[in-house]
């Protein structure tokens, strides 16, 4: 499975790091993600990978 949040699709970000000599390397961020489980209608269960930042969203409109 890819590194990207199941709900959100948040996934790595590039980017660069830049010295004071203004010299930029390639750099990426990973996401924060947590593997829960979660359960499907039909009563079976499934793992996925979702973002904190979600999961912090999701607890608070349960």
């Amino acid at each position: 499975m890819a590194r990207k949040c199941f709900f959100t699709g948040k996934g790595p970000m590039v980017g660069y790091n830049v010295s004071h000599a203004n010299n930029k390397t390639k750099k990426r961020s990973l996401p924060n993600l947590r593997s829960i489980r979660i359960k499907l209608s039909d009563g079976t269960s499934m793992r996925v990978k979702v973002a904190a930042s979600t999961l912090r969203t999701m607890k608070k409109h349960a």
